[in-house]
């Protein structure tokens, strides 16, 4: 887990080699700017879609968040190897440049994107990655410069295997929720996706997975959109009773916020065994197996009669 700042890289003046070992996987719109500035300056990705024409960081690349998601019927399935390569090629990533990516910051939810797009590049070999902590909105606020003329990127020559590491697939979840696997689940959702109160249009019936527990994505922010820094995520694990050789496996409706916690339990707080299920409750739902709908009822009852 790196803990020491870009800005502390920076400030000592230490050779690009040594930056590279730090890098990421949070940086703040000054570090951008200054990293930005140098010789050896990161690739930029802005996957907010058509924000990007109304202004976006100099050098930054269009990089739509669509382009790393799945269909319609089932938006967190991932993208098919083949087309993966194909897109990262086009937009320059390579595996020794790092990586930025930029969202717009908006609000907490918002950080999903960020983060799935990031736990995507990480999955393909990109070593060297952070993301720009808040977004956009973090960057406006500091009064930095934007431009509007796009970024024509060069085209790469990556070669991706996309690894299995943080990877949570249906069988998988299959085999904890059988008892054939030990792991945690841990939902990322509101809690009324979780209870079964609601649930997202593309699911074939709500609930959740048996024997998972509700920790929203919103405990790793601090009330604004900028998700918190490594220290205090460890509190949070502390608090979740959370082990850092545990088996924790992140899911929500379609990998989204779940890439939040994912993000927020490997980058920020170190859990090595952090995994993201993609598909999440959609992709679940329309595979037919059991949910967790009864039991989700009760634990609402039981919440509201703590009054939470």
């Amino acid at each position: 887990m790196k803990t020491f700042a870009v800005s502390a890289v920076l400030a000592l003046g230490l050779s690009t080699a040594a930056m590279a070992q730090d890098f990421g996987p949070l940086v703040s719109a000054a570090e951008v700017q200054a990293l930005s500035a140098g010789e050896a300056a990161p690739l930029v990705l802005d996957i907010r879609g058509a924000a990007y024409d109304q202004g976006h960081i100099a050098g930054a690349v269009s990089a739509p968040y669509e382009r790393f998601r799945g269909p319609k019927e089932n938006p967190g399935a991932l993208v098919p190897e083949d087309q993966l390569e194909a897109t990262l090629q086009e937009l320059g990533v390579t595996l020794e440049r790092p990586v930025i990516v930029v969202h717009q910051g908006k609000d907490d939810s918002d950080f999903g994107a960020a983060a799935r797009v990031y736990w995507t590049l990480k999955s393909s070999g990109v070593s060297q990655l952070a993301i720009l902590n808040g977004g956009m909105a973090a960057w406006s606020t500091e009064g930095l410069p934007l431009e509007t003329k796009a970024t024509v990127p060069t085209p790469s020559d990556i070669d991706i295997t996309f690894s299995d590491r943080w990877l949570a697939t249906t069988d998988d979840v299959s085999a904890i929720v059988n008892g054939e696997r030990t792991a945690r689940l841990v939902d990322a959702r509101p809690v009324g996706f979780f209870t079964g109160q609601t649930s997202h249009p593309a699911m074939s019936r709500p609930g959740t997975l048996p024997g998972a527990e509700s920790v929203e994505h919103t405990v790793w922010f601090d009330g604004s959109a900028e998700v918190i820094n490594a220290p205090a995520a460890n509190e949070v694990l502390a608090r979740l009773g959370i082990g850092r050789d545990e088996e924790v496996v992140a899911f929500c409706n379609t990998g989204h916020w779940a890439a939040t916690e994912w993000f927020a339990l490997s980058e920020l707080a170190g859990v090595e065994g952090a995994k993201l299920y993609p598909e999440s409750m959609v992709g679940w739902s329309q595979t037919g197996q059991d949910m967790d709908n009864t039991p989700g009822l009760v634990r609402n009852l039981l919440n509201q009669l703590r009054g939470n």
